[in-house]
Protein backbone atom coordinates (compact mmCIF):
# COMPACT_ATOMS: atom_id res chain seq x y z
CA UNK A 1 0.00 0.00 0.00
CA UNK A 2 1.25 3.41 -0.90
CA UNK A 3 1.34 5.59 1.57
CA UNK A 4 0.25 9.46 1.20
CA UNK A 5 2.65 12.59 0.93
CA UNK A 6 3.44 14.27 3.83
CA UNK A 7 3.00 17.55 1.57
CA UNK A 8 -0.37 16.24 0.39
CA UNK A 9 -1.00 15.49 3.77
CA UNK A 10 -0.40 19.01 4.89
CA UNK A 11 -2.48 20.45 2.21
CA UNK A 12 -5.45 17.94 3.44
CA UNK A 13 -4.85 19.03 6.99
CA UNK A 14 -4.84 22.68 6.70
CA UNK A 15 -7.63 22.61 4.22
CA UNK A 16 -9.72 21.16 6.89
CA UNK A 17 -8.47 23.46 9.51
CA UNK A 18 -9.49 26.41 7.32
CA UNK A 19 -12.96 25.13 6.79
CA UNK A 20 -13.79 24.16 10.42
CA UNK A 21 -16.52 25.50 11.69
CA UNK A 22 -16.67 29.34 13.60
CA UNK A 23 -19.17 30.13 16.30
CA UNK A 24 -19.63 33.75 17.16
CA UNK A 25 -20.08 34.58 20.94
CA UNK A 26 -23.35 34.10 22.33
CA UNK A 27 -24.45 38.28 22.02
CA UNK A 28 -22.77 41.16 22.30
CA UNK A 29 -20.42 42.80 24.93
CA UNK A 30 -21.91 45.59 28.01
CA UNK A 31 -21.25 49.04 26.12
CA UNK A 32 -18.73 49.75 29.24
CA UNK A 33 -16.34 47.19 27.87
CA UNK A 34 -13.71 48.78 26.12
CA UNK A 35 -13.81 48.44 22.60
CA UNK A 36 -11.30 45.97 21.68
CA UNK A 37 -13.20 43.75 23.55
CA UNK A 38 -16.42 44.39 22.04
CA UNK A 39 -15.50 43.39 18.46
CA UNK A 40 -16.40 39.98 17.28
CA UNK A 41 -14.60 37.26 18.11
CA UNK A 42 -14.51 33.61 16.53
CA UNK A 43 -12.72 30.77 17.87
CA UNK A 44 -12.77 28.19 15.66
CA UNK A 45 -12.90 24.50 16.45
CA UNK A 46 -9.80 22.51 16.53
CA UNK A 47 -8.92 19.95 13.59
CA UNK A 48 -10.37 16.75 13.91
CA UNK A 49 -7.39 14.00 14.77
CA UNK A 50 -6.79 10.56 12.93
CA UNK A 51 -7.10 8.00 13.38
CA UNK A 52 -10.23 8.60 14.98
CA UNK A 53 -11.02 6.91 17.99
CA UNK A 54 -14.08 6.08 20.58
CA UNK A 55 -13.26 6.82 24.27
CA UNK A 56 -10.80 4.87 26.22
CA UNK A 57 -9.42 3.01 23.34
CA UNK A 58 -12.62 1.17 22.55
CA UNK A 59 -13.18 -1.01 19.45
CA UNK A 60 -17.10 -0.80 19.95
CA UNK A 61 -19.72 0.79 21.61
CA UNK A 62 -22.86 -0.43 22.67
CA UNK A 63 -26.23 1.34 23.47
CA UNK A 64 -29.91 1.32 24.34
CA UNK A 65 -31.16 4.66 25.20
CA UNK A 66 -34.50 6.40 25.86
CA UNK A 67 -32.70 8.93 23.77
CA UNK A 68 -33.12 7.19 20.50
CA UNK A 69 -36.78 8.17 21.24
CA UNK A 70 -36.47 11.44 21.53
CA UNK A 71 -38.25 13.69 18.30
CA UNK A 72 -37.09 16.65 17.15
CA UNK A 73 -39.56 19.69 16.64
CA UNK A 74 -38.89 18.90 12.79
CA UNK A 75 -41.16 16.00 12.92
CA UNK A 76 -43.80 15.95 10.58
CA UNK A 77 -47.55 15.38 11.33
CA UNK A 78 -48.65 11.96 10.90
CA UNK A 79 -45.21 10.49 11.14
CA UNK A 80 -44.83 7.93 14.26
CA UNK A 81 -42.30 7.10 16.76
CA UNK A 82 -41.12 3.55 18.24
CA UNK A 83 -42.40 2.70 21.26
CA UNK A 84 -39.39 -0.03 22.37
CA UNK A 85 -35.35 1.75 21.58
CA UNK A 86 -33.46 -0.51 19.38
CA UNK A 87 -29.39 -1.37 20.94
CA UNK A 88 -26.99 0.06 18.55
CA UNK A 89 -23.64 -1.17 17.82
CA UNK A 90 -21.09 1.70 17.13
CA UNK A 91 -17.26 1.81 15.69
CA UNK A 92 -15.09 3.57 13.37
CA UNK A 93 -13.70 2.04 10.39
CA UNK A 94 -9.74 1.89 10.86
CA UNK A 95 -7.05 2.71 7.96
CA UNK A 96 -8.74 6.28 8.29
CA UNK A 97 -5.16 7.27 9.69
CA UNK A 98 -4.69 10.88 7.87
CA UNK A 99 -7.69 13.20 6.65
CA UNK A 100 -9.52 12.46 3.49
CA UNK A 101 -11.07 14.97 1.40
CA UNK A 102 -13.02 14.12 3.39
CA UNK A 103 -13.28 10.20 4.12
CA UNK A 104 -16.91 9.30 3.22
CA UNK A 105 -19.06 6.67 2.40
CA UNK A 106 -20.85 7.31 -1.78
CA UNK A 107 -21.66 3.17 -2.55
CA UNK A 108 -24.58 1.16 -1.40
CA UNK A 109 -23.55 -2.20 1.03
CA UNK A 110 -25.05 -5.91 1.14
CA UNK A 111 -25.40 -8.03 3.97
CA UNK A 112 -25.54 -11.74 3.32
CA UNK A 113 -24.16 -14.68 5.20
CA UNK A 114 -24.44 -13.15 8.20
CA UNK A 115 -21.94 -10.51 7.29
CA UNK A 116 -22.15 -6.60 5.96
CA UNK A 117 -20.51 -5.42 3.39
CA UNK A 118 -19.72 -2.00 2.82
CA UNK A 119 -16.84 0.80 1.32
CA UNK A 120 -15.36 4.25 2.34
CA UNK A 121 -12.78 6.07 0.60
CA UNK A 122 -10.14 9.12 1.49
CA UNK A 123 -12.02 11.33 -2.28
CA UNK A 124 -9.02 12.28 -2.76
CA UNK A 125 -7.41 12.94 -6.30
CA UNK A 126 -5.88 12.18 -8.16
CA UNK A 127 -3.71 9.88 -5.93
CA UNK A 128 -6.88 8.54 -3.85
CA UNK A 129 -7.98 5.43 -2.18
CA UNK A 130 -10.78 3.52 -1.19
CA UNK A 131 -11.74 0.21 1.30
CA UNK A 132 -14.14 -2.59 1.34
CA UNK A 133 -14.64 -4.44 4.78
CA UNK A 134 -16.71 -7.45 5.93
CA UNK A 135 -18.42 -6.78 9.02
CA UNK A 136 -19.27 -9.25 11.48
CA UNK A 137 -22.09 -8.67 13.73
CA UNK A 138 -21.41 -11.68 16.31
CA UNK A 139 -17.98 -10.92 16.52
CA UNK A 140 -18.91 -6.83 16.42
CA UNK A 141 -15.25 -6.66 14.13
CA UNK A 142 -14.41 -5.43 10.81
CA UNK A 143 -11.96 -7.03 8.60
CA UNK A 144 -10.81 -5.35 6.03
CA UNK A 145 -11.27 -7.44 2.26
CA UNK A 146 -10.08 -4.74 -0.40
CA UNK A 147 -7.22 -1.62 -0.35
CA UNK A 148 -7.76 -0.74 -4.24
CA UNK A 149 -4.53 1.59 -4.52
CA UNK A 150 -2.76 -1.83 -3.11
CA UNK A 151 -4.83 -4.03 -5.65
CA UNK A 152 -3.99 -1.51 -8.77
CA UNK A 153 -0.34 -1.37 -8.14
CA UNK A 154 -0.20 1.24 -10.37
CA UNK A 155 3.14 3.91 -10.38
CA UNK A 156 2.86 7.34 -7.78
CA UNK A 157 2.06 9.12 -10.44
CA UNK A 158 -0.64 7.27 -12.01
CA UNK A 159 -4.43 8.16 -10.95
CA UNK A 160 -6.18 5.98 -8.58
CA UNK A 161 -9.66 5.98 -7.21
CA UNK A 162 -10.65 7.42 -4.33
CA UNK A 163 -14.22 6.46 -3.88
CA UNK A 164 -16.50 3.30 -4.26
CA UNK A 165 -19.71 5.21 -5.56
CA UNK A 166 -21.22 1.70 -6.78
CA UNK A 167 -23.02 -0.76 -4.96
CA UNK A 168 -21.56 -3.92 -3.45
CA UNK A 169 -22.86 -7.45 -5.14
CA UNK A 170 -22.82 -10.71 -3.95
CA UNK A 171 -22.63 -12.64 -6.90
CA UNK A 172 -23.97 -16.47 -7.35
CA UNK A 173 -20.00 -17.93 -7.84
CA UNK A 174 -19.59 -16.36 -4.00
CA UNK A 175 -17.53 -13.32 -5.56
CA UNK A 176 -18.50 -9.97 -4.14
CA UNK A 177 -18.69 -7.14 -7.46
CA UNK A 178 -18.29 -3.44 -7.39
CA UNK A 179 -16.96 -0.71 -9.39
CA UNK A 180 -14.38 2.78 -8.78
CA UNK A 181 -15.21 6.12 -9.40
CA UNK A 182 -12.88 9.19 -9.23
CA UNK A 183 -12.60 11.49 -6.39
CA UNK A 184 -12.72 14.57 -8.63
CA UNK A 185 -13.44 14.74 -12.07
CA UNK A 186 -10.47 16.96 -12.84
CA UNK A 187 -7.97 14.05 -12.01
CA UNK A 188 -9.23 12.05 -15.24
CA UNK A 189 -7.20 13.29 -17.69
CA UNK A 190 -3.85 11.75 -19.56
CA UNK A 191 -1.78 14.11 -17.87
CA UNK A 192 -2.50 11.07 -15.01
CA UNK A 193 -2.75 8.48 -16.74
CA UNK A 194 -6.61 8.32 -17.06
CA UNK A 195 -7.64 5.71 -19.23
CA UNK A 196 -10.75 4.73 -16.99
CA UNK A 197 -12.03 2.92 -13.61
CA UNK A 198 -12.40 -0.62 -13.12
CA UNK A 199 -14.71 -3.26 -12.41
CA UNK A 200 -13.30 -5.77 -9.05
CA UNK A 201 -14.46 -8.44 -7.17
CA UNK A 202 -13.69 -10.18 -3.96
CA UNK A 203 -13.58 -13.35 -2.44
CA UNK A 204 -14.54 -12.90 1.32
CA UNK A 205 -13.95 -16.09 2.41
CA UNK A 206 -10.19 -16.39 1.72
CA UNK A 207 -9.85 -12.41 1.34
CA UNK A 208 -8.90 -12.70 -2.40
CA UNK A 209 -9.16 -9.66 -5.00
CA UNK A 210 -8.74 -8.90 -8.52
CA UNK A 211 -9.33 -6.86 -11.18
CA UNK A 212 -11.78 -7.69 -13.56
CA UNK A 213 -11.97 -5.19 -16.01
CA UNK A 214 -10.19 -1.83 -16.54
CA UNK A 215 -11.77 0.56 -18.81
CA UNK A 216 -14.88 -1.35 -20.12
CA UNK A 217 -15.81 2.47 -21.01
CA UNK A 218 -12.69 4.09 -22.45
CA UNK A 219 -12.43 7.69 -19.95
CA UNK A 220 -15.33 6.67 -17.85
CA UNK A 221 -15.57 5.85 -14.28
CA UNK A 222 -18.26 4.56 -12.79
CA UNK A 223 -20.71 5.60 -10.12
CA UNK A 224 -23.91 3.22 -10.46
CA UNK A 225 -24.29 -0.44 -10.81
CA UNK A 226 -26.36 -3.49 -10.11
CA UNK A 227 -25.54 -7.00 -10.86
CA UNK A 228 -27.42 -9.83 -12.07
CA UNK A 229 -26.44 -12.85 -9.60
CA UNK A 230 -27.46 -15.65 -11.83
CA UNK A 231 -26.91 -14.16 -15.03
CA UNK A 232 -23.18 -13.01 -13.53
CA UNK A 233 -24.10 -9.24 -15.62
CA UNK A 234 -23.01 -5.56 -14.47
CA UNK A 235 -24.74 -3.68 -15.06
CA UNK A 236 -23.49 0.03 -14.52
CA UNK A 237 -23.88 3.69 -15.55
CA UNK A 238 -20.78 5.85 -16.13
CA UNK A 239 -19.81 9.53 -15.33
CA UNK A 240 -17.78 10.70 -18.51
CA UNK A 241 -13.74 11.91 -17.87
CA UNK A 242 -12.80 15.43 -17.88
CA UNK A 243 -11.31 14.88 -21.68
CA UNK A 244 -14.13 13.28 -23.03
CA UNK A 245 -17.03 15.24 -21.23
CA UNK A 246 -19.24 15.49 -24.00
CA UNK A 247 -19.88 11.71 -24.16
CA UNK A 248 -22.32 12.17 -21.05
CA UNK A 249 -23.72 8.95 -19.19
CA UNK A 250 -23.65 5.41 -20.99
CA UNK A 251 -25.20 2.61 -20.08
CA UNK A 252 -23.16 -0.35 -19.81
CA UNK A 253 -23.71 -4.57 -19.67
CA UNK A 254 -21.12 -6.52 -18.83
CA UNK A 255 -20.70 -10.11 -18.80
CA UNK A 256 -18.08 -11.37 -16.08
CA UNK A 257 -18.10 -14.90 -16.76
CA UNK A 258 -16.93 -13.77 -20.55
CA UNK A 259 -15.12 -10.93 -19.17
CA UNK A 260 -16.99 -8.89 -22.24
CA UNK A 261 -18.57 -5.94 -22.89
CA UNK A 262 -21.95 -6.91 -23.80
CA UNK A 263 -23.59 -3.48 -24.85
CA UNK A 264 -23.21 0.38 -23.97
CA UNK A 265 -26.04 2.69 -24.90
CA UNK A 266 -26.10 6.51 -24.24
CA UNK A 267 -27.82 8.30 -21.99
CA UNK A 268 -27.67 5.59 -19.21
CA UNK A 269 -28.63 6.03 -15.45
CA UNK A 270 -26.74 8.23 -13.12
CA UNK A 271 -27.07 7.00 -9.78
CA UNK A 272 -29.30 3.60 -9.70
CA UNK A 273 -31.57 1.24 -11.06
CA UNK A 274 -33.74 -1.24 -10.44
CA UNK A 275 -33.19 -5.00 -11.56
CA UNK A 276 -35.40 -7.70 -11.53
CA UNK A 277 -34.30 -10.94 -10.37
CA UNK A 278 -37.27 -12.50 -11.49
CA UNK A 279 -36.79 -11.79 -15.20
CA UNK A 280 -33.36 -10.92 -15.69
CA UNK A 281 -34.42 -7.49 -16.90
CA UNK A 282 -32.87 -3.97 -15.68
CA UNK A 283 -34.58 -0.60 -15.82
CA UNK A 284 -33.53 3.11 -15.55
CA UNK A 285 -34.02 6.50 -15.88
CA UNK A 286 -31.69 8.37 -18.55
CA UNK A 287 -28.78 10.37 -16.27
CA UNK A 288 -30.32 13.88 -18.39
CA UNK A 289 -33.10 14.06 -17.21
CA UNK A 290 -33.17 16.06 -13.99
CA UNK A 291 -36.87 15.64 -12.79
CA UNK A 292 -37.75 13.87 -9.89
CA UNK A 293 -39.35 11.29 -12.52
CA UNK A 294 -38.50 10.20 -15.59
CA UNK A 295 -39.09 7.77 -18.51
CA UNK A 296 -38.39 4.25 -17.78
CA UNK A 297 -35.85 2.08 -19.91
CA UNK A 298 -35.90 -1.42 -19.87
CA UNK A 299 -32.45 -3.73 -20.68
CA UNK A 300 -33.61 -7.14 -21.31
CA UNK A 301 -30.38 -9.44 -21.81
CA UNK A 302 -32.56 -12.63 -23.33
CA UNK A 303 -33.82 -10.09 -26.14
CA UNK A 304 -30.57 -8.41 -26.94
CA UNK A 305 -30.37 -4.92 -28.47
CA UNK A 306 -30.47 -1.36 -27.32
CA UNK A 307 -32.54 -0.62 -23.83
CA UNK A 308 -36.53 0.14 -25.24
CA UNK A 309 -38.17 3.09 -23.46
CA UNK A 310 -41.47 2.17 -21.85
CA UNK A 311 -44.79 4.25 -21.50
CA UNK A 312 -44.24 4.55 -17.54
CA UNK A 313 -42.45 7.53 -15.42
CA UNK A 314 -40.86 6.69 -12.19
CA UNK A 315 -37.80 8.26 -9.89
CA UNK A 316 -34.85 6.20 -8.74
CA UNK A 317 -32.41 7.70 -6.71
CA UNK A 318 -32.45 4.47 -5.10
CA UNK A 319 -34.18 1.30 -4.94
CA UNK A 320 -34.38 -2.04 -2.84
CA UNK A 321 -33.87 -5.80 -4.23
CA UNK A 322 -37.02 -7.52 -5.50
CA UNK A 323 -38.92 -8.68 -3.22
CA UNK A 324 -41.07 -11.84 -2.53
CA UNK A 325 -44.42 -10.05 -3.51
CA UNK A 326 -42.23 -9.40 -7.17
CA UNK A 327 -41.89 -5.60 -6.54
CA UNK A 328 -38.86 -3.36 -6.05
CA UNK A 329 -39.07 -0.29 -4.41
CA UNK A 330 -37.66 3.02 -5.39
CA UNK A 331 -37.32 6.79 -4.21
CA UNK A 332 -36.99 9.70 -6.22
CA UNK A 333 -34.29 12.33 -5.98
CA UNK A 334 -35.83 14.67 -3.69
CA UNK A 335 -33.00 17.45 -3.97
CA UNK A 336 -33.24 21.06 -4.82
CA UNK A 337 -35.93 21.64 -2.62
CA UNK A 338 -38.02 18.83 -4.15
CA UNK A 339 -39.93 16.28 -1.88
CA UNK A 340 -38.82 12.54 -2.51
CA UNK A 341 -41.52 10.06 -3.10
CA UNK A 342 -41.50 6.74 -2.89
CA UNK A 343 -42.70 4.27 -5.51
CA UNK A 344 -43.70 0.48 -6.32
CA UNK A 345 -42.70 -1.18 -8.91
CA UNK A 346 -44.20 -4.53 -10.42
CA UNK A 347 -41.68 -6.12 -12.58
CA UNK A 348 -44.41 -8.78 -14.08
CA UNK A 349 -46.65 -6.29 -15.05
CA UNK A 350 -44.24 -2.97 -15.31
CA UNK A 351 -46.29 -0.58 -13.45
CA UNK A 352 -45.48 1.88 -10.99
CA UNK A 353 -47.07 3.12 -8.08
CA UNK A 354 -46.56 6.24 -5.96
CA UNK A 355 -46.79 5.61 -2.51
CA UNK A 356 -45.69 8.86 -1.49
CA UNK A 357 -43.24 11.47 0.11
CA UNK A 358 -40.49 9.50 2.06
CA UNK A 359 -39.59 12.39 3.94
CA UNK A 360 -40.15 12.12 8.16
CA UNK A 361 -39.39 15.58 8.41
CA UNK A 362 -37.17 18.38 7.06
CA UNK A 363 -34.64 16.68 5.24
CA UNK A 364 -35.73 15.00 2.27
CA UNK A 365 -32.64 13.29 0.47
CA UNK A 366 -32.66 9.40 0.30
CA UNK A 367 -29.07 7.24 -1.25
CA UNK A 368 -30.28 4.13 0.03
CA UNK A 369 -33.31 2.17 0.65
CA UNK A 370 -33.41 -1.25 1.50
CA UNK A 371 -36.53 -3.79 1.89
CA UNK A 372 -36.63 -6.41 4.81
CA UNK A 373 -37.05 -10.22 3.77
CA UNK A 374 -40.44 -10.12 4.08
CA UNK A 375 -41.17 -7.44 1.55
CA UNK A 376 -43.20 -5.76 4.33
CA UNK A 377 -40.96 -2.79 5.91
CA UNK A 378 -38.48 -0.43 4.03
CA UNK A 379 -35.76 1.11 6.25
CA UNK A 380 -33.60 4.49 5.14
CA UNK A 381 -32.29 7.66 5.84
CA UNK A 382 -33.00 11.16 4.96
CA UNK A 383 -30.80 13.91 5.12
CA UNK A 384 -27.69 11.28 2.95
CA UNK A 385 -25.62 14.41 1.73
CA UNK A 386 -25.13 15.95 5.39
CA UNK A 387 -27.52 17.52 7.49
CA UNK A 388 -29.49 14.75 8.61
CA UNK A 389 -28.97 15.47 12.16
CA UNK A 390 -30.91 18.78 11.72
CA UNK A 391 -33.96 15.98 12.26
CA UNK A 392 -32.14 14.03 14.63
CA UNK A 393 -30.58 11.46 12.17
CA UNK A 394 -33.86 9.84 11.95
CA UNK A 395 -33.59 6.34 10.83
CA UNK A 396 -37.50 5.55 9.12
CA UNK A 397 -39.77 2.40 8.74
CA UNK A 398 -42.31 2.52 6.25
CA UNK A 399 -44.56 0.23 6.33
CA UNK A 400 -46.06 -0.70 2.37
CA UNK A 401 -49.37 -1.84 3.50
CA UNK A 402 -50.28 0.82 5.76
CA UNK A 403 -48.14 3.61 4.09
CA UNK A 404 -47.10 4.30 7.59
CA UNK A 405 -43.98 5.89 8.21
CA UNK A 406 -41.94 5.58 11.84
CA UNK A 407 -38.87 6.19 13.00
CA UNK A 408 -37.19 3.41 14.91
CA UNK A 409 -34.22 6.04 16.42
CA UNK A 410 -32.35 9.13 16.59
CA UNK A 411 -28.99 9.10 16.87
CA UNK A 412 -28.79 12.67 17.31
CA UNK A 413 -27.43 14.09 19.60
CA UNK A 414 -27.33 11.01 21.40
CA UNK A 415 -23.84 9.93 19.51
CA UNK A 416 -22.80 14.09 20.12
CA UNK A 417 -22.99 14.34 23.39
CA UNK A 418 -21.42 10.62 24.34
CA UNK A 419 -18.67 10.41 22.06
CA UNK A 420 -18.41 13.97 20.27
CA UNK A 421 -19.35 12.30 16.95
CA UNK A 422 -22.44 13.14 14.74
CA UNK A 423 -24.05 10.49 12.05
CA UNK A 424 -24.61 13.14 9.81
CA UNK A 425 -25.89 11.45 6.43
CA UNK A 426 -25.24 7.77 4.51
CA UNK A 427 -25.15 6.36 0.99
CA UNK A 428 -25.02 2.55 2.49
CA UNK A 429 -27.53 0.77 4.24
CA UNK A 430 -28.97 -2.77 4.23
CA UNK A 431 -31.25 -5.21 6.21
CA UNK A 432 -30.03 -8.35 7.54
CA UNK A 433 -30.97 -11.43 6.05
CA UNK A 434 -33.33 -12.30 9.53
CA UNK A 435 -35.18 -8.63 9.56
CA UNK A 436 -33.51 -8.23 12.89
CA UNK A 437 -30.85 -5.89 11.84
CA UNK A 438 -30.04 -2.74 9.61
CA UNK A 439 -26.53 -1.63 9.18
CA UNK A 440 -25.92 1.75 8.16
CA UNK A 441 -22.31 3.36 7.14
CA UNK A 442 -22.20 6.70 8.24
CA UNK A 443 -20.48 10.02 6.94
CA UNK A 444 -19.67 11.19 10.22
CA UNK A 445 -19.25 14.96 11.68
CA UNK A 446 -16.41 15.48 14.27
CA UNK A 447 -16.53 19.45 14.63
CA UNK A 448 -15.93 19.97 11.38
CA UNK A 449 -18.56 21.96 8.66
CA UNK A 450 -19.77 18.77 7.03
CA UNK A 451 -18.16 15.41 8.00
CA UNK A 452 -14.38 14.31 8.39
CA UNK A 453 -14.55 10.66 8.84
CA UNK A 454 -16.84 7.46 8.55
CA UNK A 455 -18.30 4.83 10.75
CA UNK A 456 -20.56 1.64 11.60
CA UNK A 457 -23.84 1.22 13.28
CA UNK A 458 -25.77 -1.87 13.57
CA UNK A 459 -29.13 -1.24 14.70
CA UNK A 460 -30.62 -4.05 16.06
CA UNK A 461 -34.43 -3.46 15.66
CA UNK A 462 -37.41 -4.48 18.48
CA UNK A 463 -39.21 -7.27 17.68
CA UNK A 464 -42.10 -5.39 18.73
CA UNK A 465 -40.99 -2.46 15.43
CA UNK A 466 -41.24 -5.36 13.22
CA UNK A 467 -44.66 -6.93 13.68
CA UNK A 468 -47.09 -6.36 11.45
Amino acid sequence: MRVVSRSTCALVLAAACAGALAQPPAGPAPKAQPAKKTAKQKVAAPAPVFPPALPSGRAVVRDTSADFLKAPATLREGVAVATAAPTIDFLYFPGQTYPGRPWSNWGDGVAANGRYYTAIGDHLAPGGNAFVFEYDPAARTLRRLVDVRALLNLPDAHYTPGKIHTWLDLGGDGWLYFATHRGSEGATTAANHYAGDWIVRCHPPTGRAEVVAHAPVPKHSIPCSVLDPDRLIFYGGTAAGREVAGEGIRFLAYDLKARKVLHVAPDGPARAMIFARSTGRVYYTPGSEKAETGSLMRFDPAAGGPPAKLAVAIGIRAATKETPQGVVYTVSQGQGGRDARLYAFDVKSETATDLGPAAAAENTYVASLDADPTGRYLYYVPGAHGGSDRDGTAVVQFDTKTRRKKVIAFLHPFYQQKYGCTPVGTYGTAVDPAGDKLYVTWNVNRGGRAWDCCALTAIHIPESERRP
